[in-house]
């Protein structure tokens, strides 16, 4: 393929939606849970239902299902295992059903082995993963309160209803907002800007994030008020579950953290996989994924629920970073040494996996999603997460949000 070309087809693959301890701990957990619920709201009267079993519920979008899932670092290897990056391998060939449990490996939504509340330790004895890679806010709420289905599912909080009445649920996790603001064609704007040589893509797209702001905090509001009527209507009081909204983490490095020169355009789109201009990467390290944080934290914050913050949990760990590398047939990928998000590489596109699976935590991004849920639901308060240089997806440490 010529140069002109390939430059057609970066921008039409990018015209895409690039569419997310012991028994004595658990026992503290469960305690801490019963204190830092929330005040009852009035609407329920009892725990849930008698005798079921505890559970936990993931709801949202793609960074909580735990898209990128099939991966572990990153690797420009077409065939095999791909230099053991693909979890989906067979031996013979790939079945993602591997990684992605069904239905969601046909419907897209994409729900992995990996996602955060499959690896987090919770004081319940069941964890489950109703989210789904793409959902936006009304895909959340109740269907008789103008909320839609998606992939042939229907919306989150009547399937909620549903698990609420069958089990106990005691800890709800809630990733929503990115699509709402537009996250996908934000990426894709500007990954587009550096493929064709526009130039930065920063000042329409900020334009863009900046309309957005009062539809993301209605949306995401609405989309909590959902879940509690929801519980409220399953018979639980609002002390007796935690209900906790997480924000994003980055999934590139900052411009001056990019293991590639920005003029080494080859290697940014045909190899390292971040084709983006240096000062757009920054942008969104250091102002995007801030912005986008600090709106879920202040509807948080109003709606009286806690605050996970997950923007600095990948940093030095994102796609690209001068600190981690590509696997390959000598160096084999490592939750220490590799890349812990998806990169957009455009020949692996065309011979691994997924478009939608480019831009998400990978398998190692989401382990260490799922430490931070952990050590959230041990404590009282908001919380972010970061992780310790040198130290696999166990190494996170939790600090007070926003450090």
């Amino acid at each position: 393929m010529d140069g002109r070309g390939r430059i057609g087809f970066i921008v039409a693959l990018l015209s895409l939606t690039v569419a997310a301890p012991v028994a004595q701990a658990a026992q503290n957990q469960a305690s801490t849970i019963q204190q830092n619920g929330g005040s009852s709201d009035g609407g329920g009267s009892t725990d849930g239902p008698a005798g079921k079993p505890t559970a936990a519920v993931s709801l949202g979008d793609s960074y909580i299902s735990g898209e990128a899932g099939r991966w572990r670092g990153n690797s420009i290897n077409p065939a095999g295992s791909r230099d053991g990056t693909d979890r989906a391998f067979t031996g013979f060939g790939y079945d993602i059903s591997r990684v992605y449990e069904p239905p969601s490996d046909r419907n897209g939504c994409h729900r992995s082995d990996v996602a955060e509340i499959r690896s987090a330790q919770l004081p319940v004895r069941q964890k489950l993963n109703i989210s789904c890679s793409g959902a936006v806010t009304r895909n959340i709420f109740r269907s008789s309160r103008g909320g839609e289905g998606q992939n042939g599912e229907r919306p989150q909080a009547d399937q909620l209803a549903g698990i609420a009445r069958r089990k106990k649920v005691r800890v709800i996790a809630l990733s929503i907002g990115g699509n709402d603001f537009g996250f996908a064609s934000i990426v894709s704007a500007c990954l587009q800007a550096y493929t064709t040589f526009r130039g930065p893509c920063e000042p329409d797209q900020q334009a863009a994030i900046n309309a957005k702001k009062p539809m993301v905090r209605a949306g995401v509001a609405k989309a909590i008020d959902e879940i509690r009527a929801t519980m409220r209507s399953a018979g639980y009081r609002r002390s007796s579950y935690r209900l906790i909204l997480q924000s994003y983490p980055s999934a590139i490095a900052r411009g001056s953290e990019i293991r590639v020169p920005e003029l080494d355009r080859n290697r940014r789109i045909n190899v390292d996989g971040c084709p983006v201009y240096d000062s757009d990467a920054t942008w969104a390290r250091d102002s995007v994924v801030n912005q986008i944080s600090n709106t879920l934290g202040n509807v948080a914050a109003n709606k009286g629920v806690q605050f996970l913050d997950l923007r600095n949990l990948l940093q030095g760990r994102e796609m690209c970073s001068v600190s981690t590398r590509l696997a390959n047939p000598l160096q084999p990928p490592s939750p220490t040494t590799s890349d812990w998000v998806r990169f957009l590489n455009v020949s692996a596109v065309q011979s691994q996996g997924q478009l939608q699976e480019t831009f998400h935590p990978n398998a190692y991004g989401q382990r260490a999603f799922g430490k931070c849920l952990s050590l959230i639901v041990g404590q009282r308060g908001n919380a972010g997460c970061r992780n310790r240089p040198g130290a696999g997806p166990d190494g996170i440490v939790i600090r007070p949000s926003g450090r």
